[in-house]
């Protein structure tokens, strides 16, 4: 199958680390459908010659709907990129269910229901990519992000499950962990996080996003970006049921 010739799916790419990864794909020669509840995915979609098909992944039947548009765009999904989430930073005891039951819809069920949709033909075709993204809170844990840290565990179960299902046919399934990224999900939660802590934004970076790392600055969204294409790709074919950490060295300790 030509390059040219896969489709890629990409939720939350309206900004961040979304908006990187379908940049990335389209300059790599891929063909991109775009989701996000933002309007401003359409403009992004318009600048790589994509297609946007907005959604509310907190809704489940937002996401069959995508599912089905995203199919009709080019007429097959090859390559799904699950990046769409949210972040609520609060006390365990004063955590809103209604909060907590949408992040668990948009960062593991709607990956769910996506991959469920759309593995099928990728094991028709003997060929398909997919990359969740995860967090390094897949792999270890803050105080006040109970919810975020429940279902980035939980999408890295889901991907290694589904990587054992897919395998013989030729299909991927990986997490990217990254640490802190420098988008405004995170630019949001230093102002959270400082509420909560009793600190200044500036010891918020210093102090929590930072002091774990060898490397003391933020990932930029381009350098996730790269990792995703390189998973998507040929050459790594051989990779699947993995976590890669993208953490400036905060797992090394």
């Amino acid at each position: 199958m030509a390059k040219s010739e896969r489709t890629a799916l990409v939720t939350g790419a309206a900004g961040g680390i979304g908006r990187a990864v379908a940049e990335r794909l389209a300059a790599e020669g891929l063909r991109v459908v775009l989701s996000d509840r933002d309007p401003g995915g359409e403009a992004v979609a318009g600048s790589i010659g994509g297609v946007f098909v907005p959604a509310d992944l907190a809704d489940p039947q937002e996401v069959w709907r995508l599912a089905v548009e995203a199919r009709r765009a080019y007429g097959r999904v090859d390559v799904l990129v699950n990046n769409a989430g949210f972040q609520h930073v609060a006390p365990l005891e004063r955590f809103p269910l209604d909060v907590w039951q949408a992040m668990q819809q948009v960062m593991v069920t709607a990956p769910f229901q996506l991959i469920r949709s759309f593995l099928p033909g990728m094991k028709e075709r003997r060929w398909g990519r997919i990359v969740n993204l995860g967090s390094i809170h897949a792999l270890v844990a803050s105080p006040y992000k109970a919810a975020y840290v429940t279902a980035k565990h939980a999408l890295l179960g889901l991907t290694r499950a589904a990587a054992l299902e897919a395998g013989e046919a030729g299909v991927t399934v990986n997490a990217v962990c990254p640490a802190y990224v420098r988008t405004p999900l995170v630019e949001r939660q230093i102002a959270d996080q400082a509420a909560n802590l009793g600190l200044d934004e500036g010891e918020v970076v210093q102090r929590v996003m930072l002091e774990p790392a060898a490397i003391k600055r933020l990932i930029e969204p381009e350098e996730v970006a790269a990792l995703v294409a390189f998973l998507v790709s040929d050459d790594a074919g051989a990779i699947t049921g993995s976590c890669l950490p993208i953490d400036l060295g905060w797992t090394a300790r």
